[in-house]
């Protein structure tokens, strides 16, 4: 009942602000004159700029035929040496010509090991890893760059990159600074480059994680071009559950992409009518393609035996929400014709769920988000199934917004008529893993975080992250404000001013979700704006209960969906706790992962202190991207 409960009191909620919040989001992207915008009452000025322009460039792909393609799934990598005895992976970035389309020309994509998605890691829970991370690209990139933005500029190379492993409790100096770039055979190193070889320690619950780049500035192109691959992270708890395996267990990596005639991929040089005085090529607010496509194949369809199967589901788009259910397909009708088979959920970003959780409606997942799934097709001899999602683009939290479409067919699934074999006797554990309780622990500190609305210097929309003393937001580059200490934890406050719904991720830890309240967003603005900012604490700006977090948020998170008009509160310890994780100190990011977001300043840096930590190791006073050293960072191993 508390899933249903929850969500019926948060569309409430919802309903509440979407009109406000559509409107700003319309004049946010040059569909609304001020005069509209500005006509709800204690809407603040100051709210969203009224310059920008449409998303993207009028783009179509060609007329493809869907679901003519099996889907493809990633190889596994085996490794290619050992390091300190743990296995060392050597995996290199190459530009590669790959079919996407059975009718689509070979479209050049960059992948990991030439492949597109990259292949998968498989390491084991408390066994160290060690992979050097090669660039072999070429130096001119495959799409439009933007240099008038951070970390892209006209002196910085135009090709870098740097992989972060997306979700691991690692190390600072191997998780892929946005700043630790590093070009083909390392001729040259961003100011945070520390080694070649990244070490990987693995003490976290098993569960799927995702490699890609995190290159300042172009991780949105570096990613669309094909940079991301699965890291599956195994325990001997995963061992003891009797969850289908080998060919039964499946990856699917969702995405959206637009195609030229030739093949190529198309990626806006700018907003659609933007105004001449922007720069050329200019980065856009957001990107939704029209073209689904999973494993690197364009609408795919996936053949499938009447039994249990265990889909690992991630999103990772640039900026699209998926919202997923199954249907019953009819092929020749291009009719939807009965329900599907339920999604059941085991696991969430960081690891197993305490119980399974059974769908009963849609399964949502923002970009970065990653679900651990059951689906029975037992009941579906000689079906054929439609993956579909309604998430309209951009995304606000709700699913009745007008003037935005969803990408609804994402894939097919079709059922044969029988089992290979009669092996099947999987059943779905009622018990899967107990999750530590966080909020049983003493919390050292609460933060007021904002996600605010600003714009640059060419009246651009610019995405920020704040503070209550900083609630408009500070860029990427500003002296760094939150500073735990080892051992610290600790409860985010997510104060989302903007009209987008941002799935917010945290480098290092796996939080867990405490709830979302609703608060006025108005008040809040007009108090941020008022000379001398007088902002108070959150708690003073509630309009509501708190809602619990939904059944399947329950467990160890790293991305969350942070909506309009309401803080999203989480909750984090830095460091080891019952067992799990270690205690890394140093510098990390924490952004939007609406990569056009996060590229375009949505993205902060935090430290974590160690436990003798002084005043002058918190950086208050200090650039947070002084250069390590004189050359570009150590050349270490």
């Amino acid at each position: 009942m508390k899933h249903s409960e929850s969500t019926d009191a948060r569309e409430q909620t919802r309903d509440q602000i979407v009109e406000s919040s559509r409107r700003r989001l319309l004049q946010g992207l040059g569909l609304l004159g001020s005069a509209a915008l500005f006509s709800t009452p204690g809407m603040a000025e100051t709210s969203c700029p009224s310059t920008q322009q449409p998303i993207t460039a009028t783009q179509s792909s060609p007329d493809l035929e869907r679901f003519v393609d099996e889907l493809p799934r990633p190889n596994v990598l085996e490794p290619t040496g050992r390091k300190k005895g743990k296995p060392l992976y050597e995996v290199e970035m190459r530009e590669v010509e790959q079919q996407l389309h059975r009718d689509l020309p070979e479209t050049t994509v960059w992948g990991y090991e030439g492949q597109y998605p990259g292949p998968t890691i498989e390491a084991k829970r408390g066994e160290d890893v060690y992979v050097t991370w090669k660039n072999k690209l070429p130096t001119e990139h495959l799409l439009p760059v933007d240099t008038t933005i951070h970390g892209a500029e006209p002196d910085t190379p135009e090709v870098r990159t740097t992989t972060h492993l997306h979700g691991a409790n690692v190390e600072p100096e191997s998780d892929g600074h946005p700043e630790a770039w590093f070009t083909r055979d390392f001729e040259e190193r961003g100011p945070f480059f520390e080694k070649k070889t990244y070490w990987y320690a693995n003490e976290q619950p098993a569960t799927a994680l995702w490699y890609h780049d995190h290159a300042l500035g172009i991780t949105r192109l570096n990613v669309y071009a094909g940079l991301a691959g699965f890291y599956f992270l195994r325990g001997k708890h995963e061992r003891k559950f009797d969850l289908p395996k080998d060919d039964y267990e499946i990856p699917l990596l969702f995405q959206d992409r637009t195609f030229n005639e030739d093949g190529s991929l198309f990626y806006p040089e700018g907003p659609d009518g933007a105004a001449n005085d922007l720069p050329s090529p200019s980065i856009v607010p957001e990107f939704f393609g029209d073209t689904s496509v999973v494993n690197g194949k364009a609408w795919p369809r996936l053949t499938v035996e009447p039994r249990k199967y265990r889909f690992r589901m991630l999103n990772g788009a640039n900026s699209r929400f998926y919202n997923i259910e199954l249907f019953q397909y009819d092929e020749e009708t291009d009719e939807i014709t009965g329900d599907g088979p339920p999604i059941i959920q085991i696991g969430s970003d960081g690891g197993f769920l305490e119980q399974p959780v059974t769908i009963e409606d849609r399964l949502l997942l923002g970009p970065a988000m990653r679900a651990d799934t059951i689906v029975d097709f037992s009941d579906y001899e000689g079906q054929t199934l439609l993956v579909h999602n309604n998430a309209p683009t951009p995304f606000t939290g709700a699913f009745d917004t007008e003037d935005a479409q969803p990408l609804p067919e994402v894939m097919l699934i079709e059922v044969t008529e029988q089992k290979k074999d009669d092996h099947d006797r999987h059943q779905i554990p009622t018990e899967l893993k107990q999750v530590p309780d966080l909020e049983q622990c003493k919390i050292n500190q609460e933060r007021d975080l904002t996600l605010a609305e600003g714009q640059d210097e060419f009246g651009r929309l610019k995405l920020l992250l704040g503070t209550q003393e900083s609630p408009n937001g500070l860029d990427w580059d500003a002296p760094i404000t939150e500073n735990p200490t080892v051992g610290d934890t600790e409860i985010w406050n997510l104060v989302n001013l903007t009209v987008d719904t941002h799935p917010i991720h945290l480098h290092l830890v796996q939080f867990q979700v405490l709830g979302r309240r609703p608060f006025d967003v108005d008040a809040y603005l007009q108090d941020a704006t008022a000379d001398g900012n007088e902002v108070q604490a959150i708690e003073n700006y509630y309009t509501g209960e708190s809602q619990p977090p939904e059944e399947n948020e329950e467990g160890w998170k790293d991305t969350v969906s942070a909506n309009p008009g309401e803080v999203t509160r989480v909750i984090a310890h830095f460091g080891e706790f019952d067992g799990l994780f270690k205690d890394f100190t140093g510098e990390y990011p924490w952004h939007c992962h609406i990569l056009e977001h996060e590229d375009h300043e949505m993205m902060r840096p935090y430290e974590v202190l160690p436990r003798d930590g002084n005043d002058e190791k918190k950086h208050e006073d200090e650039h947070h991207t002084t250069k390590k050293n004189d050359t570009g960072g150590k050349d270490e191993d």
